[in-house]
Formats: structure tokens, C-alpha cells, sequence
């Protein structure tokens, strides 16, 4: 788990499952905050639930993001996870991908350097 720098413009976040979830989520935003110019990729491969607060806390990320003109991807996302996106109605407010790769091959699409992994 954990929070790293893929290159200048993309930070990168392996989230892990509850109880740990809403205290990384808001660590990440943290340094979201003080790295505003930054591209995030958030794995949810170890994330089985998704709560209120840790919607509302990706929203304020997302919020931030695009005021900023950045992204904010999603990858890793289990069926039941995305389900919860679904009910909510935030799947359409969130970008999904399938994985790491995928996240950082749309990133590259737009003109963002991509570290090599």
C-alpha cells in the first residue's frame, strides 16, 4: 500500500481495504493538495467496499483534479466495488480502467510523460 511519484505529473496509489482505506484516501489527498499538478492513478485491487465517506473523499479529490485540469483513473476496480459506483450513480463521474498499464497508457495518450516501470 502506499503513495508514489511515477514521474513529474502522475502520483500513483495502491489503496488497501477498510479499516486502512479512508486514512490513505485522505493522505492522498493530502499530497494531492500540496502537488497540484499531478495526474492520480488509484488502484483498487485490495479495496473489497467502498463507504460514504471514502465516496465523498474521492469527490473532493476528483473536485480538485479538475480544477486543476488533471485526471483522476481508477484501476483494479472489482465487480462488487464498481457496483457500488454504479448504485451511486459516481460511475459516471469516475474514469475505470482495468489496470496499472491501461491507467498509465491513457495518460501517455494525452501528452503526459509516463515513467518506465
Amino acid at each position: 500500500m502506499g503513495i508514489e511519484n511515477l514521474s513529474e505529473d502522475i502520483v500513483y496509489s495502491t489503496l488497501p481495504g477498510e479499516p486502512e482505506l479512508g486514512g490513505e484516501l485522505d493522505k492522498l489527498c493530502q499530497v494531492v493538495c500540496e502537488k497540484a499538478v499531478s495526474n492520480v492513478v488509484i488502484d483498487f485491487s485490495d479495496v473489497d467496499i467502498v463507504t460514504s465517506p471514502n465516496l465523498s473523499t474521492l469527490l473532493k479529490l476528483r473536485k480538485q483534479l479538475d480544477n486543476n485540469s488533471k485526471r483522476l483513473i481508477c484501476c483494479g476496480v472489482s465487480a462488487m466495488t464498481k457496483g457500488i459506483f454504479t448504485i451511486t450513480g459516481l460511475d459516471a463521474v469516475f474514469e475505470f480502467v482495468d489496470d496499472k498499464s491501461a491507467a498509465l497508457g491513457a495518460l501517455e495518450a494525452q501528452g503526459e510523460p509516463v515513467a518506465s516501470e
